[in-house]
């Protein structure tokens, strides 16, 4: 039997309850026996800083804040914001990522077409759970500023 894996590129830079609900995702899915087990690939901070800015947590600490989170056992690097290459290295079942790419401002929107074309080569599916409004790592650095600065 092939093993069904899911699939989330993230930065988890600051980890938050957004990341959580798109793990709670993929739980769900293990859970409802649609999918086997969860891959992350955690973006480096060479990739976070090609579309956002250098990140604050070191991808080792990241790594190690996101296994102690229940269903993640596995975490590999994402080199690049292009999710092709693991893709292809692991042909997920299913792919996870919040509908804040879907907006056409977004610095990842066209990273969102390059996941759905490589997903159909094989079958695999891309779930979009609703993004987790008034919470992001911007948001949560933005505010530890203003806070600082009064």
């Amino acid at each position: 039997m092939v093993e069904r894996i899911i699939y989330i590129g993230m930065s988890a830079d600051i980890l938050h309850v957004g990341h959580v609900n798109i793990i709670n995702t993929a739980n769900k899915l293990i859970a409802e026996n649609k999918a086997d087990r969860l891959i992350v690939g955690l973006l480096t901070c060479e990739a976070v800083e090609s579309y956002k800015r250098k990140p604050i947590v070191r991808w080792e600490q990241r790594r190690e804040l996101l296994l102690a989170l229940k269903g993640v056992e596995t975490i590999v690097s994402q080199d690049t914001l292009d999710y092709r290459p693991n893709l292809r290295k692991f042909k997920p079942s299913f792919c996870i990522h919040g509908s804040d790419w879907n907006d056409p401002k977004s610095a990842q929107y066209a990273t969102r077409q390059t996941v759905i074309d490589c997903l159909a080569q094989w079958g695999g599916t891309l779930i979009e759970p609703d993004y987790t409004k008034g919470i992001s790592t911007t948001h949560i650095i933005d505010e530890i500023t203003l806070r600082s600065s009064s």
